[in-house]
């Protein structure tokens, strides 16, 4: 029977370019056992000074886009040599499918770059499978460099740090991003898109898994020029846009989104009543996001069941205070509260939130409903709905 454990003293763990710094001083929070072993920009390894480490750790790195239980470096004078090395160093396990990825050459978005799998790393990959020693052991789409790998498989990893230089690890499909190859997903900017925002919305909506159904309602804040709402738009949602500055004119033409040209202070809460997912991308401190969301999710006509907001670090200092952004969110009655910086994150996070079950907040006394009333009326005696958004679809106390 093969073990379905494998153990390591080392572990590699590969992030975007600059947030090197970020994983060191996260992991030394979480894993104060792991010491630094070997660095270079966007790649790192750790020794454990206490014992072994296993491939059931969860190594909850809000930084670290991939890790696994490092296997060491290979070198040799071209790549069929390596590739003969890196069969031969295998744990007795049957790898499922091969991993094989480049560590990111530039910081994400500069001079336009994003993170994705090269043509060199899409050819070893080719080489690595067609030399497997047991195929047999391989998934039927193993061939595939971008298919989705599955709970449970054995994954072999390789990081291509230089030209003549790899480095091997072993890791076991365990969430949605260990299913892909350095924890880099298979999408690209569409040509109709507005803004590069919808790659980040795209992305935070898949690694988030919440439970949107076809016809929810959302509220964005900061949604200019449109590239997020877009995102959610294709996804049958009903958006209420809250930015004062332009949006991109394709965005103002869908009939599921609503603009609110003013400052989120300038938006009456009842507005917002029947709205349950918010999202928010703006580029101020993470706590002015944290501050501006609270004054909506915590209002007593509001009922927001999850949100997804992107963090800005306006200084890399700040990614140390993320266990404390964090616990504040779940201050407000989400106990389902994570974070990753996203592939196509810069220098910034993503949070999905989701309170679950989902209460909704009891509907104000009748007294107090009539005061509500009479606020709310326009001079004409007509209340103020934004346009745009049809009957509620969602249901509102189901999880």
């Amino acid at each position: 029977m093969v073990e379905s454990v494998v153990r390591s003293a080392f572990i590699l763990v590969t992030c975007q370019r600059r947030a090197e710094g970020a994983v060191k001083a996260e992991l030394a929070r979480r894993w104060p056992m792991l010491r630094l072993a070997f660095n270079k920009p966007g790649f790192l390894t750790f020794k454990c000074a206490s014992g072994l480490l296993t491939s059931e750790m969860e190594l909850n790195a809000v930084f670290g886009r991939a890790w696994a239980l490092s296997l060491g470096p290979i070198e040799g004078q071209s790549p069929r040599e390596r590739i003969e090395q890196l069969w031969k160093m295998i744990p007795g396990v049957p790898i499922a499918r091969v991993h094989v990825w480049p560590v990111d050459p530039l910081p994400v978005g500069d001079y336009d770059f994003e993170p994705t799998l090269t043509p060199e790393a899409l050819e070893l990959h080719r080489l690595v499978i067609s030399a497997c020693p047991q195929p047999g052991s391989l998934a039927p789409d193993a061939g595939d460099p971008w298919a989705c790998g599955r709970k449970g498989e054995w994954v072999l990893d390789c990081v291509l740090l230089e030209p003549d230089r790899w480095w091997l690890g072993i890791h076991r499909v365990r969430d949605f991003v260990s299913q892909w190859p350095g924890g880099l997903i298979p999408l690209k900017l569409p040509a109709g898109a507005v803004s590069r925002a919808w790659l980040k919305m795209e992305e935070a909506l898949r690694w988030s898994q919440l439970p949107i159904r076809p016809g929810a309602r959302w509220v964005e804040l900061g949604c200019a020029p449109g590239g997020s709402s877009q995102a959610l738009l294709e996804r049958q949602q009903q958006v209420l846009g809250v930015d004062p500055a332009e949006v991109d004119p394709r965005i103002l033409a869908q009939p599921g989104f609503t603009h609110l040209r003013r400052r989120i202070s300038g938006v009456p809460r009842r507005l917002l009543r029947k709205v349950r997912w918010l999202a928010a991308d703006m580029n101020v401190a993470p706590n002015y996001t944290l501050q501006v969301v609270e004054s909506i999710v915590q209002h007593r006509l509001v009922s927001i069941r999850g949100m997804l907001l992107t963090l800005k670090l306006l200084d890399w200092s700040q990614a140390e205070r993320v266990d404390e952004y964090l616990e504040r969110v779940r201050s407000w009655g989400y106990n389902q509260v994570k974070a990753r910086q996203l592939q196509f994150n810069r220098q910034e996070f993503c949070v999905a939130a989701l309170q679950r079950p989902f209460r909704r907040k009891p509907i104000p006394d009748l007294a107090r409903a009539r005061r509500f009333k009479k606020l709310i009326h326009s001079p004409k005696g007509k209340p103020t709905e934004p346009p745009g958004l049809a009957p509620d679809s969602e249901e509102c106390s189901s999880p």
